[in-house]
């Protein structure tokens, strides 16, 4: 009872919706072309329906005055033929707009034409209608066109029988006939629009069959990437910590550098692990490891130190929970800062803030180690270039430069944003 109640309120609304639309909204039908894509079709469809509207709009004043009794004046006669038939050569582009013309122009005619003829239009006239109301059926939406053969029929075949001594059976066939444009323009249109949606579906499951080929390429090679790095560090680490074994009377300080090649591999290996790992598995319910952020950054300064570095944090502002991009950027800001430092300024001091402005975290990192600005040609990768990157992401910006007595600062502020 519900649903047969609201379907019954439903319909009304709807149908007035579409009244709307058809007489008061803005633009004159779809901002597209009601002509076939390719030229060769649409250039003789084009020039065909210009032959027909200029045909149409002499017919719409020729007939009136040689067959019409007694003949209206000349100027009535153009006037009418103008309104109601020319507007059919703007009808492709926006059909509400030539149906609106049109019909005012219908409209007018009655009383003009009263008792002249035995309907108050010329047939070409009609003709001309016809192929408009067949527009609005294929470029409007279903609301619109119903709103448009409503007015249609209530505002202009209404009145023509009424006051334009049309027989009202013959107006009841021009009413079927508006109902039959319409409905053969409106399933033309579903059927165009039908294909363009597949064609849309088409072309994006093409785009997202490439993508998914790119990320399965690069995941790929991630998880190669990830065998060569882990075994390698694996290596390395079980090297550094053998040496001091293998090698008798090995000073403190050599036995201190085996044991910072060992931590620094594990972290690597660790990382590497976190990052890519999951890669390896395709359940979706794999173990994801957090990644690092500010929280840890004690123990990375703790390895920046027994890697050489003298390294003092200072911490601006009251702490405060940021999102987990922001988080992870400023860890992995710092980390590359001190590892460039300790790959360019050996043994050099380096002082790291962390300031929590109102906006903005501001990660600066400056050492006073004298040295050049790192690049690849001094064995560099990317990682001013990461840094870059992760702060554009975030909406941030970067700077890094020589700082003065020739050490080395990087300033980055990283917007909060949202979590």
């Amino acid at each position: 009872m519900n649903v047969h109640s609201h379907s019954a309120a439903h319909r009304p609304m709807a149908l007035v919706k579409g009244v709307r639309d058809a007489v008061l909204s803005s633009p004159g039908g779809p901002d597209r072309l009601l002509l076939p894509r390719p030229l060769w079709l649409r250039i003789p469809i084009g020039l065909i329906l210009l032959g027909m509207t200029i045909g149409f709009t002499a017919g719409t004043i020729a007939i009136p005055l040689n067959i019409y009794r007694p003949a209206p004046p000349v100027s009535a006669a153009w006037f009418l033929g103008l309104a109601q038939a020319l507007p059919l050569l703007v009808a492709p582009r926006w059909p509400l707009l030539a149906w609106r013309i049109s019909a005012l122009g219908f409209l007018t005619s009655i009383p003009m034409m009263e008792g002249r003829n035995f309907w108050a239009w010329p047939v070409t006239a009609w003709l001309a209608f016809m192929l408009m109301l067949f527009m609005v059926g294929v470029g409007c939406d279903r609301q619109t066109t119903v709103g448009v053969g409503t007015v249609t029929i209530v505002g202009v075949l209404v009145p023509g029988s009424v006051f334009g001594a049309m027989p009202g059976w013959f107006g009841l066939i021009l009413a079927a006939l508006v109902i039959m444009a319409l409905t053969f323009g409106d399933a033309i249109g579903g059927r165009s629009a039908a294909e363009q949606s597949l064609r849309e579906q088409e072309e994006l499951r093409r785009k997202d069959l490439a993508r998914a080929a790119v990320l399965e390429e690069r995941a790929r090679i991630a998880r190669e990437l990830h065998d060569v790095v882990a075994h390698h560090m694996s290596v390395i680490a079980m090297q550094a910590e053998a040496a001091p074994y293998k090698i008798p009377d090995l000073p403190d300080a050599a036995r201190q550098t085996f044991g910072v090649v060992r931590d620094a591999a594990r972290d690597a290996l660790t990382e590497t692990r976190r990052v890519v790992g999951l890669l390896r598995s395709d359940d979706e319910g794999a173990e994801r490891a957090p990644q690092p952020g500010l929280n840890l950054l004690e123990d990375l300064l703790a390895g920046a130190r027994r890697s050489g570095l003298s390294v003092e944090l200072t911490i601006v502002g009251v702490p405060r929970e940021v999102s987990a991009g922001v988080d992870l950027s400023a860890y992995r800001i710092v980390q590359e800062s001190l590892s460039n430092a300790s790959r360019y300024a050996p043994g050099s001091r380096v002082l790291v803030e962390i300031k929590y402005a109102r906006d903005a975290l501001r990660v600066t990192v400056t050492d006073d180690g004298a040295r050049t600005t790192p690049d690849d040609s001094q064995g560099g990768g990317h990682g001013l270039v990461g840094m870059h990157e992760r702060v554009t992401m975030l909406g941030g910006t970067l700077s890094a430069a020589t700082h003065e007595g020739g050490g080395w600062q990087v300033v980055a502020e990283l917007p909060y944003g949202e979590d």
